[in-house]
């Protein structure tokens, strides 16, 4: 009997014991600050384990916590992360102006690179202007590597497939315009901007560079049969004739350009070029003296420093 009176007493006692530590609890949380009695059931929770566990000093240890948090100062907290405005897009901007064809040039020689890294950077010459790639893609042609090797032929031949592909359409355009009608002069026009293309992006090698170049050629002056004061064409017409050797029929097609308005910075570098390849050493050192006065041709500064310094 008194083993049960025991019992029951010890069950009334723990009822009695959690239904004060769940009043206390709901007290204390009324007391707390706003931003710490969130969220509100898990708080709740922690002060009844911490009263009902450690029966007299856990509501001792929980009712001085919460005034000495009432008694401390709140700590203004600052965000770890902050909204910042994206900045403007510059429209003029070059994607891959960063590239360095010296250094690309250089890790895709490398044959100790590793052979998946590499592929990655051929794929990456996709995004780059032909100018520059296929030079580099010509480089690796030797390369150990039959994967790389098969890789840059493979570029190269689209590049070339692609060219020839437009040239083919637009040479049928030019055959089916009428002689002499704005239609023909415009395919001539593009005809003589693919061709020399396949120049440009050094696509065409020995015999057919030179096909190249003439067709070219005779597209840019039936071009300009129809638009004889397009700058333009006559800078074209001056740069296809020095290649091809003409040095005077060069320099009078540059001397036109210049005098239909095209500035002298884009002129008088290629009839410096002229005077230079045919020796006249005299007209290159004062051509360059009078671009020695124009600033914004940093890549032309070392040129330009050693004929004035000569």
């Amino acid at each position: 009997m008194a083993v049960g009176s025991g019992e029951h007493a010890l069950l009334f006692y723990l009822l009695a014991h959690g239904s004060a530590s769940a009043l206390l609890s709901q007290f204390i949380l009324t007391l707390l600050p706003r931003h710490l009695a969130s969220p509100r059931l898990p708080v709740l929770l922690l002060i009844f384990g911490i009263g009902y566990a450690i029966p007299i000093l856990g509501i001792v240890a929980v009712i001085s916590g919460v005034f000495l948090l009432r008694a401390l100062p709140e700590i203004q907290r600052s965000d770890s992360f902050r909204a910042v405005e994206l900045p403007e897009i510059d429209v003029h901007q070059r994607p891959g102006i960063g590239f360095r064809q010296a250094g690309m040039r250089a890790f895709l020689s490398n044959s100790r690179a590793p052979v998946a890294t590499r592929l990655r950077a051929l794929v990456a010459l996709k995004n780059v202007s032909g100018r520059v790639a296929s030079p580099l893609l010509r480089d690796v042609l030797a390369d150990p590597s039959e994967d790389i090797r098969l890789l840059a032929y493979g570029m190269l031949d689209n590049k070339e497939k692609h060219l020839n592909h437009s040239i083919h359409n637009e040479s049928t355009r030019f055959s089916s315009a009428i002689a002499g009608s704005t239609e023909q002069a415009e395919a001539a026009r593009r005809l003589a901007d693919l061709f020399w293309e396949l120049v440009y992006q050094d696509l065409a090698q020995g015999d057919l560079r030179q096909h190249a170049l003439q067709q070219s050629l005779h597209y840019t002056e039936i071009s300009l049969q129809q638009t004889p004061d397009d700058a333009g064409l006559h800078l074209r017409h001056g740069r296809l004739l020095q290649s091809l050797g003409e040095a005077d029929p060069a320099r009078l097609a540059y001397n036109r350009a210049l005098e239909l308005g095209l500035p002298k910075t884009r002129i008088v570098p290629y009839l410096a070029e002229v005077a230079y390849d045919v020796g006249d050493f005299g007209t290159v050192r004062a051509l360059m003296s009078e671009l020695g006065d124009w600033q914004s041709l940093p890549r032309l500064q070392p040129v330009i420093h050693f004929w004035n310094k000569t």
